[in-house]
């Protein structure tokens, strides 16, 4: 049982090990047990939320999201930015967001003139902090780019940035514990 004043507590708050010969009243028929409605769900892919701010060339899907179940702390989605399109140069105000690519080749631009580059591909993770002025961008001129959208809230944060970006930026190679010399 949690004992920590901030959390809620539920009436089934408790340790399930009922010991021997407890039968739980919920095996036993009564009413329906609590969360059995609002607890896990399950947003099958061809049931996204296509009503969400949209940005041309990109088309954004919630599956995760306050309206649709409830989620007070995180928004989560997909995006499937068109061949060759690309955002303008933004940031999302005090909300972390990660993009995981499933197919095609992201490049990020990020800085105070976009002056750093990254690409990322089917499997990888990206990360983007509060208030970092970045950009997305297809890197293929043909194929579409998709990708899975995680943010930390659900608020529709993006302000948009009149940034006059570097024409060649630093490329970054991604150094993680895997990669300590750095990765493409």
């Amino acid at each position: 049982m949690s004992t920590d004043p901030t959390l809620p507590h539920h009436p089934h708050d408790h340790d399930h090990s009922h010991g021997p010969g407890h039968t739980h009243p919920h095996a036993q028929g009564q009413a329906d047990p609590p969360w059995k409605h609002d607890g896990v769900r399950v947003i099958a892919g061809n049931q996204l939320d296509s009503n969400t701010a949209q940005t041309p060339g990109m088309d954004r899907r919630a599956a995760i999201n306050f309206a649709r179940v409830g989620a007070q702390k995180l928004w989560a989605g997909t995006v499937t930015i068109h061949a060759d399109a690309k955002t303008g140069a933004h940031h999302h105000g005090h909300l972390e967001s990660v993009i995981y690519v499933i197919r095609g080749k992201a490049r990020m631009r990020w800085g105070e003139r976009l002056e750093f580059t990254a690409e990322a591909g089917p499997g990888d993770f990206i990360y983007v902090p509060p208030y970092v002025p970045h950009q997305e961008i297809n890197a293929s001129p043909t194929e579409v780019l998709e990708c899975v959208l995680c943010r930390s809230d659900g608020e529709a944060v993006a302000v948009n940035l009149e940034i006059e970006p570097v024409e060649k930026p630093d490329t970054v190679l991604w150094v993680d514990p895997t990669h300590p010399h750095g990765g493409v």
